[in-house]
């Protein structure tokens, strides 16, 4: 149930036949209002000045009078501030059916992707480099669109489309052979291919040779070399293994692992293809497909020496997604640093006759730099996520300690108060803002923060303890049977904010879900919070007055269950007690 919608398109409906503008035109024009106790709606009447030949406070005045009695029939007070009509819903009116509703709603699955499959290309980090916090972003706003998506009807398939393969596993390979320490590689595989790697950008500055050895090496292992695939296949066996660790962590999980190398027996009938069509043209001895008409640059598809390059691979995977894996959407969660590349990589698709191109989607972020500066792994300027998620759970036991130290369960707590901290500090911004990352502000746990809205769901959870213990059982269901013979219909502001916000519940989720957008859902359940504790903080909820008591402790649990549900949609977990 979309109230918020719904009390819009009850209000456009009444405006219709004295503005004689559409409905959809009308809910475009309404406004919340910055403060509750301001109103529920608002409309603006500058628009009508020019054309009516009044000021827009006497034409406020006068739409009033003209939709009185439906706005009498509808339950709705207005009044004229202004240039704006207040409209305010009759609180003892609708606020038990709005309460009695929230349940509905929170268990109503929205059915905008019924019958279709979203596949998700996310997370995607690269073979025998550390999962340092730029690859972050990828990996929880994918997870959390994976989890809207689902909530809003579709299928939707979790891909980790690992990068195993490429030039750098050639680069990898020189570097190893030359100043590898075996017995280290044993001990420290990600440190020691580090390091290697980072030596061997630092060779090349001197040595340029080391990049046609590279390339050599690459082009071994594409022909199938046993040395050169035996050393990958531990590159990316003792990866997988670091990886996973993380993944644990961060309570992410994938239907299907499969890295570039899985294609590269699909990409020779994307080339041969490509030939067929014609489309494929020499550029300084490169295979190229030109996208003039589009004003792109040509998109490389064989490098000059033979071997294959990002976009090929890409287009293999793109048929595979949508021919196998019965794909109706391709999303794709990467930096929007890659945005040429994937407009590129579409427009070819488009021109070899896949009309589904124009439901591939590149869902862009914004790069995640460290002190102002962007993350390099050939430059060893990386931070490892472990060593962030380590201090971040550090700090949360000391919290603990201080505050909390009977605390049951206190390291699983602080995992979870940790972890949600460095999820929820990403989630809550755009995600094509650019970040600029600090242990410090991750870590903190005051503010708009994951902790603030873990602490205000045990919160809640403290309340409803409470109430069970005055033996008040019939109030320990989902919903609570509203007492008739009380009045029970006194709302405050602050109850009311909370009633009305929860019951947008669908709405924002939709919005989250159509704009590929987790941060849409992330500010909703800071406000949710906000105005929970708000609520809380002006409003007794167990020793209210009878005529209240059941009212406020039905929000209360309402609330709570709200709280969980979006912060398991962005990844959250919620401690039953901080």
């Amino acid at each position: 149930m979309k109230l918020a919608h719904l009390f819009k398109q009850q209000v456009a409906s009444m405006l219709q036949p004295v503005t004689l503008m559409t409905e959809e035109e009308l809910i475009q024009m309404l406004e919340v209002p910055p403060t509750i106790d301001m109103g529920d709606l608002a409309f603006p009447c500058y628009t009508f000045a020019k054309t009516w030949r009044r000021s827009p406070d006497q034409i406020a005045t006068e739409i009033i009078t003209a939709i009185e009695q439906p706005l009498a029939d509808a339950h709705i007070q207005a009044q004229a501030v202004g240039a704006y009509i207040n409209l305010t819903w009759d609180r003892a009116y609708y606020g038990t059916e709005i309460l009695s509703s929230l349940e509905e709603q929170q268990n109503t699955e929205l059915q905008i992707g019924t019958g279709k499959r979203i596949v998700i290309d996310m997370s995607s980090p690269n073979i025998a480099k550390p999962f340092g916090v730029g690859h972050l972003r990828s990996t929880i706003i994918g997870a959390a669109l994976h989890r809207i998506y689902q909530a809003v009807g579709y299928e939707a398939i979790r891909v980790n489309h690992l990068g195993d393969w490429g030039t750098q596993f050639g680069k990898l390979i020189t570097a190893y052979l030359r100043w590898g320490d075996p017995e280290q590689l044993k001990l420290n595989p990600i440190g020691e291919s580090l390091r290697v790697y980072i030596q061997f950008h630092e060779e090349v500055e001197q040595n340029p040779r080391l990049d046609d050895e590279a390339r050599d090496w690459f082009r071994k292992l594409e022909q199938g070399d046993a040395q050169a695939v035996e050393l990958w296949h531990y590159f990316v066996d003792v990866s997988m293994q670091s990886l996973q660790k993380m993944y644990q962590r961060l309570g992410v999980e994938f239907d299907a692992v499969l890295g570039e190398s899985f294609y590269n027996d699909k990409m020779p009938a994307v080339i041969a293809q490509l030939q067929r069509q014609q489309l494929l043209v020499e550029s300084d001895g490169a295979q190229v497909v030109r996208l003039d008409e589009q004003e792109l640059p040509p998109c490389l598809i064989l490098k000059s020496d033979g071997t294959t390059i990002y976009p090929t691979r890409d287009l293999a995977t793109a048929i595979y997604r949508k021919e196998i894996m019965g794909a109706d959407q391709l999303i794709y969660v990467v930096g929007g640093e890659q945005t040429l590349h994937f407009k590129q990589v579409f427009e070819v698709l488009r021109k070899m006759g896949h009309s589904w191109a124009t439901d591939c989607i590149h869902v862009p972020f914004g790069l995640m730099k460290v002190d102002g500066k962007k993350m390099s792994t050939r430059k060893g300027k990386v931070v490892f996520l472990e060593e962030v998620l380590d201090q971040a759970v550090e700090r949360a036991t000391q919290i603990i300690a201080e505050k909390s130290p009977d605390l049951p369960n206190k390291e699983q707590v602080a995992e979870q108060i940790g972890i949600g901290a460095i999820i929820f500090g990403d989630l809550k911004n755009n995600r094509q803002n650019e970040i600029d990352f600090s242990l410090k502000d991750a870590v903190t746990f005051e503010g708009e923060t994951g902790p603030y809205l873990q602490y205000t769901y045990a919160r809640i959870q403290s309340i409803l303890r409470k109430v069970q213990t005055m033996n008040n059982s019939h109030y320990n269901q989902t919903t609570i049977e509203l007492e008739t013979n009380t009045t029970n219909r006194e709302w405050s502001h602050v109850s009311w904010a909370l009633l009305i916000h929860l019951s947008r519940y669908t709405y924002e989720l939709e919005r989250a879900a159509t704009q590929h957008e987790p941060s849409i859902i992330a500010r909703y359940t800071l406000e949710t919070a906000k105005l929970f504790n708000q609520f809380y903080n002006k409003d007794r909820i167990v020793d209210a007055p009878l005529s209240v008591k059941a009212q406020r402790i039905s929000l209360t649990m309402q609330t709570g269950l709200y709280l969980k549900r979006l912060m398991t949609l962005l990844g959250l977990q919620t401690p039953e007690q901080m």
